[in-house]
């Protein structure tokens, strides 16, 4: 069940990692579209930015330490189980 979820998590994670990624490159792309006056969306990813990108952003980070801290408290679990304290 634990291997499962910590799976499953960590295939979500590695999604919003990209779509994350996705969103900086597209935002890098668009701030020198707009220094060469070349519309490439920096309006429509600052309009996306707040209702899209923000939330990523935090389950990224709260899926990374939940992840982190789910593996601790296995790695912890397991020692005390085994005797090696």
């Amino acid at each position: 069940m634990r291997e499962r979820l910590l799976q499953w998590l960590n295939v979500a994670l590695m999604v919003d990692l990209f779509l994350v990624l996705f969103s900086f490159v597209w935002l890098a792309v668009a701030v020198t579209g707009r220094a060469a006056n070349v519309p490439l969306g920096l309006d429509l990813w600052y309009k996306l930015w707040e209702p899209v990108f923000t939330p990523a952003l935090g389950i990224l980070m709260g899926g990374a330490l939940l992840s982190g801290a789910i593996s601790w408290v296995a790695k912890r679990w397991q020692e005390r189980s085994t005797g090696n304290t």
